[in-house]
């Protein structure tokens, strides 16, 4: 019991630490305040607010004729499918959105990862790291629905999936801007209302973090 004590006064130690570090007190006075304007002003980005999600489609470029099918019957190997027009491309203006949308999330990740023995921050991290997953899922998705499309040109409704998750796709972009900005404030608030007691030596100042 003694030594379980010892070892949970250590961290609430190292907990008051870590905030009071120069590095910590430039997150509250700086980077977390610049990066609410930052992610505030992304929020209003004409690209993160189209009315109308028809304008993200993009075109699948595959006619309804059978693709052409180089095969060899003789070696047993699978059929390889050949696209008429080339290589099938992503959703340019989704991919346009993700690549401005994922440095946001490394940044946050790299920011928690620095304080990383707050509680909250490896919640956010956890968090932030999971919005990284999130955007890998619907590249495989989607390219797996356009292999159906690919390999069943006829069927409608593989397209329309496409259609479907591209918009999801785009929706979710949209939360994980909101949801960054908002971890930033609760991130913010509790380093800012928390920075007086980190400095006190009193132990139990660390405790009240949890």
């Amino acid at each position: 019991m003694n030594s379980l004590l010892k070892v949970d006064n250590e961290l609430k130690t190292k907990v008051k630490r870590d905030l009071s570090t120069p590095h910590a007190e430039e997150l509250v006075a700086s980077f977390f305040p610049n990066k609410l304007l930052e992610l505030d002003h992304f929020l209003k980005d004409p690209g993160l607010n189209i009315c109308e999600l028809k304008e993200i489609h993009s075109e699948i470029n595959l006619t309804v004729p059978d693709p052409i099918i180089l095969s060899n019957l003789h070696d047993g190997l699978e059929a390889v499918f050949v696209m008429p027009g080339g290589m099938m491309k992503s959703n340019a203006k989704l991919v346009d959105l993700i690549e401005k949308v994922k440095p946001e999330i490394r940044t946050l990740i790299e920011k928690c990862n620095t304080e990383e023995t707050v509680a909250e921050l490896r919640t956010v991290e956890g968090e932030a790291a999971s919005y990284l997953d999130q955007i890998s899922r619907y590249y495989i998705t989607r390219a797996k629905l356009v292999s159906k499309i690919a390999k069943y040109p006829h069927v409608e409704d593989y397209r329309r999936t496409v259609t479907e998750i591209d918009e999801k796709e785009y929706i979710s972009l949209k939360i994980i801007v909101s949801e960054l900005r908002n971890q930033y404030v609760t991130l913010h608030d509790m380093i800012l209302k928390n920075i007086d007691k980190i400095k006190k030596p009193r132990s139990s100042n660390a405790e009240a973090l949890y």
